[in-house]
């Protein structure tokens, strides 16, 4: 995803043909020498990127090892999940090179069509380095099982069902990537990745009523049965593509990961520090052990992503952020919560919806309109909260509005905590 336009697929990966070996030898030899004077991707800008990133760390850090009194065993486990997304942090920050090289080869490149008609513009940037991220992401949670969850763990069965739809949804969102499908096919894939989660699903399906309701229902627990279900399902799909259309700018889809993942983590130290029932403390924690590997591969993947772009995220990545934030959202029992994180992704998703729905005619690119002369963003009249911004507070650069789209999404986040604090004894 991003605002970039696909390279033209090489005739040698669309047409088999039979080769003698001497053909195929001195292909190879070409293609060696091709690689070898594709010139590297920019380098990393993971100092910077790490610099701000303390703005979030500090106080974390703070509330989980003097704010709050946690357990030491819960500390222990949070503490060991992240060490091992430090090392996913730098051992995808030296994959995404590698890959480029790979799929630059395979002919998955794109243009950045926030700078046609610049030197810029024309550069062949590599796409659906979002596998990376994804891979190196399940290689780590899968290992952190090992140091966290016994063979008879209540929560085993429950997180390799969270793993198993993650991991069907980078494969789909990947297949997406290659293929290129149809948006209204994209609508379904998350669907399809959500069932292994809603089969291992053991939890509990009631809601808790809000008091000011509690008079007119006459009970404090409402049992939904399927119907929650239902909701997690649609939840899943909400999530996986308003991250997948609130795109289009260089850094935009991983910085808004970033932000929403570290209000999820804040959340969830929150709620382990205030309650005293340990099944709750866990669900937390449980969401806690998918969202701090997602930080830290998304802040590696964003050190390249960000602008100017010297990579493409990919459908494959943003499938597979929504996908895991969703389900930390279900598993951890905060379903509204997040979706009070999604404030922006949910405007995005009404103002695309007359679009997307076939009322108003909808473009491939529902992009701002590029000047090469001044280098700035002009809003289109396509319904998009980029196409808003720009419409509201007038032409700006690429980077000066994703800065401004990742302060509006920290702002919600931010609401989001407010809201709690005001409606906490009173709403629930």
């Amino acid at each position: 995803m991003g605002a970039r336009k696909r390279g033209p697929k090489s005739e040698a990966a669309t047409t088999t043909t039979t080769k003698s070996p001497s053909t195929e030898t001195q292909e190879k030899t070409t293609a060696a020498n091709s690689t070898a004077a594709e010139p590297p991707i920019a380098l990393s800008k993971a100092g910077q990127i790490l610099k701000v990133s303390l703005i979030f760390f500090v106080p974390y850090l703070y509330l989980i090892f003097s704010h709050y009194n946690i357990e030491e065993e819960l500390k222990r486990s949070i503490l060991i999940n992240a060490v091992l997304s430090s090392a996913a942090f730098f051992v995808t920050l030296a994959m995404i090179p590698v890959a480029s090289k790979y799929v630059l080869r395979r002919n998955m490149f794109g243009y950045d069509i926030n700078k046609k008609g610049t030197p810029q513009g024309s550069i062949k940037v590599p796409e659906s380095l979002g596998i990376v991220v994804g891979i190196v992401f399940l290689v780590f949670a899968i290992l952190f099982q090992h140091f966290n969850f016994t063979a008879d763990s209540n929560w085993l069965v429950e997180y390799n069902a969270a793993l198993a739809s993650i991991c069907f949804m980078i494969l789909l969102g990947f297949v997406d990537d290659v293929l290129d499908v149809p948006w209204r096919v994209k609508l379904l894939l998350p669907s399809i990745a959500a069932l292994p989660l809603l089969m291992a699903y053991a939890g509990h399906t009631t809601i808790v009523i809000p008091k000011p309701l509690i008079p007119y229902l006459g009970l404090e627990v409402l049992d939904l049965g399927w119907v929650y279900k239902l909701y997690m399902w649609l939840l899943a799909i909400f999530c996986t593509n308003s991250i997948n259309i609130h795109a289009g700018l260089n850094g935009l889809e991983v910085g808004q990961t970033v932000v929403t993942s570290c209000a999820i983590l804040i959340h969830n130290v929150m709620q382990i520090g205030v309650s005293s029932d340990p099944e709750y403390k866990q669900a937390h924690a449980f969401s806690i052990y998918l969202v701090q590997p997602l930080l830290a591969t998304s802040l590696a993947l964003f050190s390249y992503n960000w602008y100017p772009s010297s990579v493409f995220v990919g459908d494959t990545y943003t499938y597979f952020a929504g996908m895991t934030m969703a389900v930390a959202g279900i598993l951890g029992h905060f379903s509204e919560t997040l979706l009070i994180f999604f404030i922006p992704q949910v405007l995005n998703f009404l103002l695309s919806l007359p679009q997307l729905s076939g009322f108003i005619p909808c473009p491939r690119h529902r992009l701002p309109r590029f000047e090469p002369q001044t280098g700035l963003l002009t809003g289109t009249n396509d319904g998009t909260l980029v196409n808003l911004f720009l419409r509201q507070f007038g032409r700006r650069s690429e980077k000066s509005l994703c800065i401004l789209l990742l302060i509006f999404q920290a702002i919600g986040c931010c609401f989001c905590f407010l809201l709690r604090w005001f409606l906490a004894g009173w709403y629930k």
